[in-house]
Formats: structure tokens, sequence, C-alpha cells
């Protein structure tokens, strides 16, 4: 990973890229102007590029003092198997030192990865989604 270049600004990213990155990684269709939006409107972010190659990113809305919320962290397949995920959210997480709470949701099936980078289960965490059927089918909502 030595050879991997870290940027926490957003000045010079290709959003479509960015939007590629989360196709392949795989977390879903995210248009690029979507992308520009949320990483405009989060606190903290990251790039991680291999050459000029983006292979992984990630980000935290955050408000200063209470409460961080990390989230959309993506890595190449590629690339995975190395730490990055793990790097990303250290990194993440450390720019969030300071806030009382720093949260995240898993997808399912990644609480394990998340448990091991030192975040606990919540028991009363709740949410309301766009769309609803979709968060429950996909194992995020319980009914």
């Amino acid at each position: 990973m030595k050879d991997l270049v870290w940027v926490t600004e957003q000045e010079s990213v290709d959003w479509q890229a960015l939007s590629d990155l989360y196709k392949v990684a795989p977390l879903g269709d995210k248009p690029a102007e979507n992308l520009r939006i949320v990483f405009s409107n989060s606190m903290y972010k990251c790039f991680v590029y291999a050459g000029d190659k983006l292979i992984g990113a990630g980000r935290a809305l955050a408000d200063g003092l209470d409460c961080s919320y990390i989230c959309d962290i993506a890595v190449h397949p590629d690339f995975q198997g190395i730490k990055l995920g793990k790097a990303i959210v250290d990194r993440l997480v450390d720019l969030s030192k300071g806030h009382k709470k720093i949260i995240l949701y898993a997808n399912p099936g990644k609480e394990g990865f998340y448990q091991r980078l030192g975040f606990h289960p919540m028991k009363t965490a709740m949410a309301i989604f766009a769309d609803h059927e979709r968060a429950v089918s996909s194992g995020i909502l319980a009914r």
C-alpha cells in the first residue's frame, strides 16, 4: 500500500470514475452527479489512487462535535484483500476523533468486518429509507 496516493480534497475527483468504482465494488448504481453532491456535503472524505486509477473511497458526514457517520466505503475488487477498506475506515475514524459518537451501518454480511475495526452493534438504531421494501428485502431493515 506504500505506492498508493491518498487525497482528502475533491477538486480533482473524476465523479464518473467514482461512480464506476461503486458499480464494480459492488455497492450499486450511484450516479456521478449524486456522488458529487454527497461528497461535497461530507465533512471528511478520502480517495485512494494507484497511479491515476481511483481504487478506493469513503466519506463521513459530521457535525464537528456530536456525531460523525461513516459511509460509502468502496474498494475496487482488484485491491480488495490488502486491508485498503480497513485503512479507509481507520482514516475516517481518525478524522472524526473528538465526536461523541462515530456511527455507520453495515451492509448485511459485513458486520464482522466493522466489529473487528472497533464498531459495536446498536440496539436502538432506527431508519426511514426512501425504498422501504428494498431495504427490507436486502436485509438492512427488519420488518
